[in-house]
């Protein structure tokens, strides 16, 4: 006869058949069951944070660079508030999390007792989905339907609300073999009709762009699009999301589009007779004003979520399905077709080239003055494009998207839908502990860093070598860039005054740190950060006042670039 055991040894059992190894967490007191039960099962890994926020991030991070399920592990009341942030991060990039929260008893729901927040109200808009655990006999069956939900169709977080009893009361373990949810049942085959009609479509264009998303990361379809793009000769163009699931050295990676893309991508998008989007969702940040957004071209959407297409531009072949099994029908399809795809799509490229030509991502170099630009060139020249690079918000995400040399999938981690500071150098730890043997590199700026620099006690008690670049330009600089471009100069409250040595402060937690002030000392300042083996932060003083171009200006076409 199976023996009755707690919900807390429930939920350890099941996070330990459903492949878990890392867990990362922030005790407190209705969720002490459970940590107790993680005390006696060492294996299971458990990386405690320094706040509940960087728990999610890290989970997030741990999931963006594995392409598995993140777990994080939180208190009632604060400990799951503060993990809001976090979730809605995850929601917006649609990264497959589980996140369980502590509960009061759930005799005291509702009656305002100690640390109770209704956080399945609060989270709503923000998760795939949410349950309520309030019988131990449920626990097992949910969580599993909790990682298949997070995990299937179009990924995202879950949450898991945990009330104390639960986790102390008795109950058989009895985990699920297989789950089955009657009203969830996520389209993954792509229609064969509307593939063909997609390929006859290529066969047809001559100015094609595979305009490329996220979920081409997380449908793994990343070697189906290279081969793609090489039998028809189409170019790629990639959100902010997208990036690494194309080769940036590739002649054909026309490089990120929207508000800050390359001149050539947005001149391709703007001039395309056909836009086939994989994994995208046409955000404004991508699209610019609607009204002039591919006005020549026909829009085929290749999505998992059939309420993204034609949500925001009008789709004239839509198809519904998991990206990884669209490509595949794709491309059997385009194999048998009897054309010549270099001839036909070899005037497109030509202008594609002359536009490069023109108006090539560029800045003007300083003898004395750290360029941001020069930053990102070096670490490329140091990692060789193999490194992980996790980013900030701001000026150094753009950066970093625009320059860093990315030549795998999930290799770059960076918030793009809710562009949440303080993002990076969590994800970046979760990214680490997933690759311990990897170079990971978070891109800060200096306001970003400082959201969630208490996360150096993490670092440092795990010993996660996360090396941190700082490029510190005294500002919030892209509010700065802002302001100086659409609101006559004024820099109302985005001067960063009063900051912190943050050598000192990396010292302080025994990590390593080192400032540099000349473009001469950033690559050796990188390397040394690198070859410590340990946690370390480089604060790079970059010009103050330099901006992120490409710019097309909020809502303007995609056309109207402000240039370098």
């Amino acid at each position: 006869m199976t023996q009755s055991i707690t919900g807390a040894e429930i939920l350890v059992k099941s996070l330990q058949k459903l492949g878990v190894d890392t867990i990362f967490g922030y005790p407190g007191g209705v969720v002490l069951p459970i940590y107790d039960e993680l005390f006696k099962h060492p294996e299971l890994r458990h990386v405690l944070v320094r706040h509940e926020q960087g728990a999610v991030h890290m989970a997030d991070g741990y999931a963006r660079a594995t392409g598995r399920v993140g777990v994080a592990l939180v208190t009632s009341g604060p400990g799951a508030t503060n993990a809001v942030t976090g979730i809605a991060t995850a929601y917006m990039d649609s990264i497959p999390m589980v996140v369980i929260t502590g509960q009061v008893p759930t005799k005291l729901i509702g009656n305002d007792a100690f640390q109770e927040a209704d956080i399945i109200g609060i989270t709503r808009p923000c998760v795939k989905h949410s349950y309520l655990v309030r019988d131990v006999n449920d626990l097992a069956r949910t969580l599993a339907e909790a990682f298949y939900i997070a995990s299937t169709g179009k990924p995202g977080p879950v949450v898991v609300d945990v009330p104390k009893d639960v986790v102390t009361n008795q109950a058989k373990f009895e985990f699920p073999e297989k789950v089955e949810i009657r009203s969830y049942k996520p389209t993954v085959e792509g229609h064969i009709k509307q593939i063909q009609k997609l390929a006859h479509a290529l066969a047809e264009a001559k100015k094609p762009v595979l305009y490329v998303g996220g979920g081409m990361i997380s449908s793994n379809a990343y070697e189906e699009l290279a081969e793609l793009a090489k039998l028809t000769r189409s170019p790629v163009t990639l959100t902010l999301m997208g990036l690494g699931s194309f080769d940036s050295t590739n002649e054909l990676n026309l490089g990120m589009l929207g508000m800050h893309g390359t001149f050539r991508a947005n001149m391709a998008m703007s001039h395309t007779d056909l836009v086939v989007a994989l994994g995208a969702r046409f955000d404004d940040r991508v699209t610019g004003d609607l009204t002039q957004f591919a006005p020549h071209a026909k829009i085929a959407h290749v999505d998992v979520d059939p309420t993204a297409i034609s949500k925001n531009v009008k789709c004239h072949i839509p198809v519904v399905g998991d990206l990884k099994d669209v490509m595949v029908k794709l491309l059997a399809e385009t194999r048998a077709m009897k054309v010549d795809w270099s001839a036909k799509t070899a005037d497109w490229l030509k202008q594609i080239a002359e536009w490069e030509a023109k108006n090539a991502l560029t800045y003007v170099k300083k003898k004395d003055v750290i360029k941001p630009q020069f930053v990102i060139e070096e670490i490329n020249r140091i990692t060789k494009g193999e490194g992980i690079y996790a980013t900030e918000v701001g000026q150094n995400q753009m950066w970093a998207a625009q320059y860093l040399t990315l030549k795998r999938p999930r290799s770059f981690i960076t918030s793009g839908g809710l562009g949440t500071m303080g993002f990076g150098f969590p994800a970046a730890l979760g990214a680490q502990a997933a690759f311990p043997d990897r170079v990971v590199i978070d891109i800060a700026g200096d306001g970003s860093i400082q959201m969630n620099i208490q996360e150096l006690g993490t670092a440092m008690q795990y010993r996660l070598p996360v090396v941190i670049v700082i490029l510190n330009n005294g500002f919030l600089g892209m509010v700065r860039q802002w302001q100086e471009l659409f609101f006559g100069g004024r820099y109302a409250y985005t001067c960063m005054e009063a900051q912190p040595d943050f050598v000192k402060l990396a010292e302080a937690y025994g990590a390593f740190g080192k400032r540099v002030t000349r473009p001469e000392e950033v690559g050796p300042a990188i390397e040394e950060a690198i070859a410590s083996k340990r946690t370390a932060l480089v604060d790079c003083v970059v010009d103050r006042e330099e901006n992120v171009y490409p710019m097309v200006p909020a809502g303007a076409a995609l056309t109207n670039m402000l240039l370098a």
